[in-house]
């Protein structure tokens, strides 16, 4: 069920998005919000900027957030599906719901997480579609190795 709240989430998310597309990395940004409504944590996919390969967007969001003494009633917001790491996370850690921009390009995890108690939106935003299309018909071997094909 998408709350009042959650398309504006998805701008800053967006905005991540965009910023690791500028510093030539895979375009996925994400946000992490607490049960209140304020802004934890927010990242984006820096595998190529930083040769890291477990800086997905959810995680360097996760990790900007700091530590937190429960995560119940949290939202991780991303630009796309969440990958089994990445939704590896929100289970291990109890991340109560997980706003997706778009499942098109990237089906992930999104079915198990909704499986397991994760509440889970699909937004299947334009913008996220048409930036992560655009992003894989010019870098296949890039995306092919983010998403481990």
């Amino acid at each position: 069920m998408e709350r009042q709240f959650d398309r504006a989430w998805l701008a800053t998310a967006l905005e991540e998005a965009r910023a690791g597309l500028v510093e030539g990395g895979v375009p996925v940004g994400a946000a992490l919000y607490g049960a209140d409504g304020a802004l934890l944590g927010r990242g984006r996919n820096r595998r190529v900027q930083d040769g890291d390969p477990s800086t997905h967007a959810e995680t360097a969001a996760f990790r900007a957030a700091g530590r937190q003494r429960s995560y119940r009633g949290t939202t991780m917001v991303t630009t796309l599906s969440p990958c089994w790491y990445c939704s590896g996370l929100v289970r291990q850690f109890g991340i109560s719901r997980v706003v997706v921009g778009e499942s098109v390009t990237f089906h992930g995890g999104h079915d198990w997480l909704a499986e397991h108690g994760v509440e889970v939106v699909v937004l299947d935003d334009p913008e996220c579609v048409a930036m992560m299309r655009e992003f894989v018909a010019r870098n296949p071997e890039l995306w092919g190795e983010d998403i481990g094909e």
